[in-house]
């Protein structure tokens, strides 16, 4: 699990709740369940107008994807497991038996691909490089997506405050109109609060998650691209390693000393 992310959300929570506490003891006044009605179903409601339902799910399965099991990309190990099946090939071993060796899905697609034997060099090199690109691509486009979304609760938030407010005007009359004008209002401005609290604290962390998950994939499968290109040159496994730390920051690069001594 992300603990970082996991974190977050929790002291998201705290902080929010306990403001709401801080500003009244009576936490109970901030519900209101018309207003969720209308900013919840409302956002949904506009969320299936606007994109496909079934891309929506998707796009909430590969944020708890990356949220629960969401480990970050070890690129050391990516080049590490790049180095040794390209060094296994070069020794003359069959890429078909160095497929399952393959910890990555689109490596293991890139060894495959070779494996079959049908295609020229240059042009497996073209069709994964396509491939990368329309992940990417999806990915990115899903994302923004997901940012969009989040424009959604604001404006129905807005939208209930508008509708409490003129039911509010309409009732006002007799002696006691000037009382009833606070505690009116305050409740016309709860579904502002919830929608407010819906966009910032689900719609666009949600959105920025998966665009720093689609950066990093990317990253990643531009790695293996150009680890691909040397496995199929029969390239010198150091020289490997070190034009793939050229992808990296220092920190996240592989010392393929300790592979070369192991």
């Amino acid at each position: 699990m992300n603990f970082y992310s996991l974190f977050g959300i929790i002291a998201a929570i705290v902080i929010f709740i306990t403001g709401l506490r801080l500003a009244n003891d009576n936490i109970s006044m901030f519900i209101d369940y018309p207003s969720m009605f209308i900013v919840i179903g409302s956002t949904f409601a506009a969320s299936v107008i606007s994109f496909q339902f079934n891309r929506l799910t998707v796009l909430l399965k590969i944020f708890l994807a990356h949220f629960l099991g969401g480990h970050k990309i070890n690129y050391a190990s990516v080049i590490a497991n790049v180095m040794n099946i390209g060094e296994s090939y070069r020794n003359g071993q069959a890429i078909d038996s160095l497929t399952s060796k393959a910890n990555d899905p689109f490596l293991r697609e890139a060894l495959e691909l070779i494996g079959e034997g049908f295609l020229e060099p240059a042009h497996i090199m073209q069709i994964l490089e396509e491939r990368m690109d329309h992940m990417n691509y999806q990915r990115t486009e899903d994302a923004t997506k997901v940012r969009t979304l989040s424009q959604f609760p604001p404006a129905f938030g807005m939208m209930g405050t508008t509708i409490g407010m003129i039911v509010l005007l309409a009732n006002l009359g007799g002696e006691d109109a000037i009382k009833m004008i606070g505690p009116a209002m305050g409740i016309c401005l709860i579904t502002t609060l919830y929608g407010t609290v819906i966009a910032n604290l689900i719609f666009i962390p949600i959105g920025e998650n998966l665009i720093e998950s689609a950066k990093t994939t990317h990253r990643k499968n531009q790695v293996i691209l150009e680890g691909v290109r040397h496995i199929i040159k029969k390239s010198n496994p150091v020289m490997v390693a070190e034009e793939l730390n050229s992808f990296l920051l220092p920190k996240d690069r592989l010392d393929w000393r300790e592979i070369v001594k192991g």
